[in-house]
């Protein structure tokens, strides 16, 4: 599979009081992917606005992936992103299917890479890159890594971690394809803005 882009991730907590007004707004200007990342244990509201982000995925044509939830994912019939603590990726493969993304995060590890597209992720994320305020202890990789991730696997690469419009050139530089943002997208004061930046990230990109 294709996948070259913005990556946008979501926040609760920076997003309270503006996640569908803001997340629209990113849409707006293109995302890729778009992963919904909760980790409250309130199972009601995380369907509903699950349900709500599938929604305008489909109305943009956006993927949607689902943060560590494979249950979750299966119910909407979308994608899912499992970190190295979320158990095998084999298993969440045959429970969603051969068409369903599935990403793995792989740290700053090309043997973890390897392992997961080898069970058949769809991509794997490599981070962080930069200082990030959602992974503050993540150990750091490098644009090294990047290139050798481009050389011996055949699936697309993801960057994570405190990545910016100011910061991400020299990424896409190296070969990523899809670049996550959170803060670099979301933490802005207003939609237009959101818009404006999802648009610049992916001029880096070359995706107009």
């Amino acid at each position: 599979m294709k996948l070259r882009g913005l990556y946008a991730i979501t926040d609760s907590q920076l997003l309270a009081g503006k996640f569908l007004a803001y997340v629209e707004a990113a849409l707006e200007g293109g995302v890729t992917l778009l992963q919904y990342r909760d980790k409250s244990s309130d199972e009601a509201r995380r369907l509903r606005e699950a349900e709500a982000l599938r929604n305008l995925c489909e109305r943009y044509k956006t993927q949607l992936i689902i943060n560590d939830d494979a249950e979750l994912a299966a119910r909407l019939g979308v994608g899912v992103h499992l970190g190295q603590t979320d158990g095998p990726l084999a298993p969440v493969r045959a429970l969603l299917g051969h068409k369903a993304i599935v990403g793995a995060t792989c740290h700053a590890s090309l043997a973890l890479a390897e392992q997961a597209a080898s069970e058949g992720a769809t991509y794997v994320a490599f981070g962080r890159f930069f200082n990030s305020n959602t992974k503050p202890g993540a150990p750091s990789a490098n644009l090294e890594l990047l290139e050798q991730a481009h050389i011996k696997l055949h699936i697309p690469v993801c960057a994570i971690g405190g990545i910016t419009l100011e910061n991400a050139a020299p990424l896409v530089a190296h070969g990523v394809d899809l670049l996550a943002v959170v803060h670099g997208l979301f933490g802005a004061d207003s939609s237009a803005e959101v818009t404006r930046r999802a648009r610049a990230f992916n001029e880096l990109l070359q995706i107009k």
